[in-house]
C-alpha cells in the first residue's frame, strides 16, 4: 500500500472484532509514529493504555466499538501559548502517522474526544496543563464504511499577493 492509498482509504472505525492486537506491532507502530514533525524535535506525546476500569468510567456510548484495545494521547503543555498549539500540532501529526501506520496493518481505529471532558480528565489523571488530543479504540474491524465525499480542494484555497 502506497502512502497515497492509504491516505485514501483510512477510514474511522465504529466497530470492532474481538481479535486481539499484538503489543509487539502496537508498540512498533508507536515507535514508527514518533518520527512525527515536532518544533524543537520535544517529541510532545504522552500516551495512556486504558485498561478495563478506567474504560468503564469513561462511559463512551460503543465502549469504543468493543475495540481491544484504548489508548489516551496527551500534548505536554508549553511554556507559552505559542508553545502549547506548536505542541498540539505535532501531537495531531503523531496521531495521524498512527493511523496510517495501523490501517497500512489491516487495523482500524475510532477517535474520540471525549477525553477532554473535564470528568474524563480525573479518570484520565491527566495534569492540569497537559491536552487530551483524544482516546483511541484501536482493531481489526469489523466492518469498514465506505469514504464520504469531500470538498473540492480548490474551494479551500486563497491565493494571496
Amino acid at each position: 500500500m502506497t502512502v497515497t492509498e492509504a491516505k485514501r482509504t483510512r477510514r474511522s472505525i465504529k466497530s470492532f472484532r474481538s481479535q486481539p492486537i499484538s503489543e509487539v506491532d502496537l508498540i512498533s507502530w508507536l515507535e514508527t509514529t514518533s518520527y512525527a514533525p515536532n518544533h524543537r524535535f520535544n517529541e510532545p506525546w504522552e500516551l495512556l493504555f486504558i485498561g478495563p476500569d478506567t474504560r468503564t468510567k469513561l462511559n463512551h456510548k460503543t465502549d469504543f466499538g468493543k475495540a481491544p484495545v484504548v489508548i489516551g494521547v496527551l500534548s505536554k503543555p508549553g511554556s507559552t501559548s505559542f508553545e502549547r498549539d506548536e505542541n498540539v500540532m505535532a501531537v495531531s501529526c503523531f496521531v495521524q502517522n498512527f493511523l496510517l501506520a495501523a490501517h497500512e496493518a489491516g487495523v482500524g481505529v475510532y477517535w474520540a474526544s471525549l477525553g477532554a471532558l473535564a470528568h474524563n480528565r480525573t479518570f484520565l489523571d491527566v495534569p492540569e496543563d497537559y491536552d487530551v488530543i483524544g482516546i483511541f479504540g484501536i482493531g481489526y474491524p469489523a466492518e469498514v464504511p465506505n469514504a464520504k465525499p469531500r470538498t473540492s480542494i480548490a474551494y479551500k484555497i486563497t491565493y494571496l499577493s
